[in-house]
């Protein structure tokens, strides 16, 4: 979610300053991790469909987000601590509030070892675990790899989370056959593909983000409701006794309330540093309704400013245009028999999984909301723990019988339809000859 504003932030200093010295796991609560979701597979991986009679599998590339990982950096901690602190000192500790600090305690110090920013224990096995099942869900492929001498390219945004994603991929890739390793190419970078809302191709991007009225206006309209005041009162009351509570202003509380949320969404993803691997228990901080209230408020942020956003508008994911056209390149290149590649494996972040799910149309993310319909759980499918998880990924298949190539789709390893009117070679399949999804997407002279 958004950071504080100078002004909130200003705001708890002072009344920290101020304060006296002496005195589970189901959809609606995954929903409530927002992006900070952790990674499971959509799909069990014996229930994909087969290729048709003939076809054999050529060429496999993704696009995968980066595993789970500890918070980039210590703010919201720092801040609930330091509250925590002023209000043991002043007596205004709930029974629950005196559990929390040192939990909370335990949490920065396993992230601060782990690396702020970088991969948990968990999010390594992710990444690794989807790197073995794609070799199990093709070994036909990955057997004529080795034996062709084929190449498997490997490429990151050059963030350290998505090298060190990049290279678990490969190593757990090579360690399900010893043949594969010397094909693998060391993990290099390219920032304008795989970091592009940071670089060139993102300046107009970059702009509405910082400028954009409309967008600025909507987020407060959202965000700056009763519902809201009132969910980060009922989260700090379980802490703190309600005298210390109304020593904060509104916004100040929103702003500590958001911070315990933070604590709580990042929590799974640091599960296997908790004390025996038990998790860290931080759910009994917050309740499950308040979760859900503070994940959608994290759901707006993304979705208006990563997302589908505005209606009409594709400001948010035109600039992931660079990497749709890349995993085109790659199939069409061999085809055309211009590639000695086998497969192409890139490692990024969730703000390039969701403008390319935008672009592409992957399901929730097909709907934009207008200034009339706002965006709400209620008449829209986007949600961040479905569309971009930590770990989450986009595959694509390519199967060869003659002159015609099929691509199938992964997307968190379900199979999932190319956008409405791409047709597939039967109905409820889930191959699409190339041609027709070059006609689809507008890559081919006269296409519609």
């Amino acid at each position: 979610m958004r950071r504080l504003t100078p002004a909130l932030a200003l705001g708890l200093a002072a009344l920290l300053a101020a304060a006296p010295a002496g005195a589970s796991t189901n959809s609606s609560t995954r929903n409530g991790y927002g992006t900070k979701a952790t990674y499971a597979p959509g799909q069990n991986p014996r229930s994909y469909q087969r290729p048709p009679a003939g076809f054999t599998p050529v060429f496999t590339e993704n696009v995968s987000r980066h595993g789970s990982r500890a918070a980039t950096d210590s703010e919201d901690g720092d801040l609930v601590l330091a509250l925590w602190k002023k209000a043991e000192a002043a007596g205004r500790l709930t029974v629950r509030g005196r559990e929390f600090g040192p939990k909370v305690q335990a949490l920065q110090n396993a992230m601060s070892t782990v690396g702020y920013g970088d991969l948990s224990g968990r999010g390594k096995r992710e990444i690794q675990d989807t790197a073995v099942r794609m070799e199990q869900r093709l070994p036909g492929l990955f057997k004529k790899i080795a034996g062709d001498q084929e190449k498997i390219d490997v490429v990151s945004s050059g963030q350290g989370r998505a090298v060190d994603s990049a290279n678990l991929y490969a190593g757990a890739l090579a360690g399900t056959d010893p043949a594969l390793k010397p094909l693998i190419g060391p993990t290099r970078t390219d920032v304008d593909l795989l970091y592009f809302h940071k670089a060139a191709g993102g300046a107009a991007y970059r702009d509405y983000i910082a400028g954009d009225q409309r967008l600025a206006s909507t987020l407060k309209s959202i965000t700056d409701r009763p519902t809201t005041h009132r969910a980060a009162r009922d989260v700090l009351t379980k802490l703190f006794k309600g005298a210390f509570v109304d020593q904060l202003s509104d916004d100040d509380r929103v702003a500590a309330a958001t911070a315990v949320y933070n604590l709580y969404a990042i929590a799974p993803a640091m599960s296997d540093e908790s004390p025996g691997g038990r998790g860290w228990g931080m759910e009994r901080f917050i309740s499950e309704r308040n979760a859900a209230w503070f994940g959608y408020l994290s759901d707006v942020e993304d979705f208006y400013e990563k997302g589908p956003g505005f209606a009409g508008s594709d400001i948010t994911y035109k600039m992931a245009d660079v990497l749709l056209d890349d995993l085109f390149q790659q199939v069409e290149a061999k085809r055309d028999g211009t590639s000695d590649l086998g497969a192409e494996l890139r490692f990024t972040h969730a703000e390039e999984i969701i403008p390319l799910a935008a672009l592409m149309g992957l399901p929730g993310s097909t709907k934009g909301a207008t200034a009339e319909r706002p965006y709400t759980y209620a008449d829209n499918p986007w949600r961040g723990a479905s569309v971009a998880p930590l770990g989450s990924n986009i595959q694509w298949d390519v199967f060869r019988k003659g002159d015609t190539y099929l691509v199938r789709m992964l997307y968190n390893e379900k199979e999932t339809a190319f956008k409405a009117g791409c047709r597939p070679i039967a109905r409820n399949s889930s191959f699409y000859d190339l041609d027709e999804l070059e006609r689809c997407f507008g890559r081919t002279d006269g296409a519609s």
